[in-house]
């Protein structure tokens, strides 16, 4: 494990979130809002209304630009969400989570505890000198984030979509040769 769990989860989190704007759209509806949250296990405070999903479709520019910029920018951009968000870190312990660090409330809505919690996340990847485990899928069609956790570095796309897609044409380039 490269990073603590938490902050694995946060990153794995906001990945999905940003690579959910693609073509098609997966995050247009409140039962998508729904799937995320459970599937990243989000806890707290839950508005499940339209406003809720704009705000979380409105954050995923803004974590592509973070994910995708350089170190120092990258800092400077974690340092203003937790301004603005007015963090607070504290140690915290619920469901089957051991002690993890939140910086926010469960009472605040949905978008500022997804914004802190990868400012938070993002914290550790800075500090680590770990920008280059973000980057863009090497498929040249897809926009979509990498998060690269494996040991040695190798993970080049965002989906085994992208992965097996790539893998087909490579093989059929080969044979047509």
């Amino acid at each position: 494990m490269i990073f603590g769990h938490d902050t694995e989860a946060a990153l794995q989190a906001a990945v999905a979130l940003v690579n959910s704007d693609g073509d098609p759209d997966a995050l247009t509806t409140v039962q998508a809002v729904d799937a995320w949250y459970a599937e990243h296990r989000y806890t707290g405070r839950r508005d499940r209304d339209e406003r809720e999903l704009e705000e979380l479709r409105a954050l995923r520019p803004v974590l592509r630009d973070l994910f995708t910029t350089d170190r120092d920018r990258a800092a400077g951009l974690v340092n203003d969400m937790l301004a603005e968000a007015g963090a607070l870190p504290q140690l915290v312990r619920h469901g089957d989570e051991d002690w993890h660090l939140h910086a926010i409330g469960t009472d605040a809505p949905l978008a500022r505890r997804v914004i802190v919690e990868v400012a938070m996340a993002m914290v550790d990847v800075v500090r680590l000198d770990e920008m280059s485990r973000l980057s863009l899928c090497a498929d040249e069609n897809c926009r979509g984030v990498v998060l690269d956790l494996t040991r040695n570095r190798s993970r080049r796309f965002c989906s085994t979509a992208c992965a097996n897609r790539n893998a087909v044409a490579a093989y059929r380039a080969r044979k047509n040769r």
